[in-house]
């Protein structure tokens, strides 16, 4: 039983940000970095179980959405197969929640070839890594900022291409890997590469709450899950269905969601004020204003929802500005404030 993503006191901008990538996949991700003990991996491995279950074909390795007209290699060559008799079932599976362990090597993370098999039948097969594993799923990885370069260059490419490439030991194989980047760490052990920083849609910091109800809550609730993990759970089912609907909910409306012209100029102009590089910022602010509503329930994008998630979304995608010692989520909020009134 994990500690129910709902009864997490607080840090309500880290769980935005999680609940926005659950609805939008697209926007690429969370990074969420600050103090040890905050609740970032809590809040994570909550997602698990919040998450609803999806469609996958029987059988395959990678989760093949039955619903897509081309699924894996291996998919395709069962439709192919004269012998098959009737179209590839599918079933209900939960979503997967990948860790990528910081001492992984890289046959684990990509896959490689099936000793096993090789050795006992002399069969050259591919056994799949985590990237397989993660395909329409969450890939977390804690202390992302750890992780080593040659690692970080091939999560780099994967997540760029949406597809993970295995040529070795005689072996060809290409699989589709999509997956939600979910990373944490503390930034005071270290930066994240640039090249990688840039490949998450969001950007969250969380501090350690500065109020004594808020501390008091959080050792109370923490106790009660440790002494009885069963009996806590049953008492926060009922918000953790309310959340799981809204996630339900919000998929289902977010292609409604309208962006009018003015929504869209006004995060032109936010971006512009920040001097954000390339037209990513942009793009991601409208994503996730557009799943923001959705989770609220509106029809329309507006100035509410762009200034909720602004922050999240251009705040690591700022220059250094020498002549400003400002942290980048001040020039944010500084900005928005500008723009749209306080």
């Amino acid at each position: 039983m994990v500690f129910p993503f709902s009864a997490i006191v607080g840090q309500d901008e880290m769980k935005l940000a999680i609940l926005i990538a659950a609805v939008d996949p697209r926007i690429g991700g969370v990074l969420v970095f600050g103090d040890r003990g905050t609740g970032k991996s809590t809040a994570v491995r909550a997602l698990a179980a919040l998450l609803p279950a999806m469609r996958a074909v029987v059988g395959c390795r990678y989760g093949c959405d039955p619903a897509l007209a081309t699924g894996c290699d291996e998919c395709e060559a069962r439709k192919r197969d004269p012998a098959a008799k009737s179209p590839l079932k599918s079933h209900a599976v939960p979503v997967p929640v990948v860790d990528l362990p910081l001492g992984a090597t890289e046959d684990r993370v990509v896959g490689a070839l099936d000793l096993e098999r090789a050795l006992a039948q002399g069969v050259k097969a591919f056994e799949p890594g985590l990237l397989a594993r993660a395909n329409r799923g969450f890939l977390y990885i804690d202390e992302v900022n750890l992780l080593e370069d040659h690692l970080v260059d091939l999560l780099i490419d994967v997540a760029a291409s949406g597809e993970n490439v295995v040529e070795r030991e005689g072996l060809s194989v290409r699989h589709p890997a999509r997956f939600v980047l979910v990373g944490s760490g503390n930034p005071e052990e270290g930066e994240l590469r640039p090249q990688l920083l840039d490949r998450f849609g969001l950007s969250v910091e969380v501090r350690t709450p500065q109020d004594l109800a808020s501390r008091v809550e959080v050792v109370k609730r923490r106790d009660a899950y440790e002494r009885d993990g069963v009996a806590f759970g049953e008492a926060w089912a009922k918000s953790e269905a309310r959340v799981r609907r809204q996630i339900v909910a919000a998929r289902a409306r977010i292609d409604e969601v309208a962006v009018p012209d003015a929504a869209l100029e006004r995060a032109a102009q936010l971006c512009m004020a920040l001097g954000t590089d390339g037209l990513r910022g942009e793009l991601t602010l409208i994503r996730a204003a557009r799943a923001f509503a959705a989770l609220e329930g509106d029809a329309v994008v507006g100035d509410a929802h762009l200034k909720r998630v602004a922050p999240p979304a251009l705040r690591h995608r700022l220059r250094r500005n020498p002549l400003d010692d400002a942290g980048s989520s001040v020039r944010v909020h500084r900005a928005v404030a500008e723009l749209f009134g306080a």
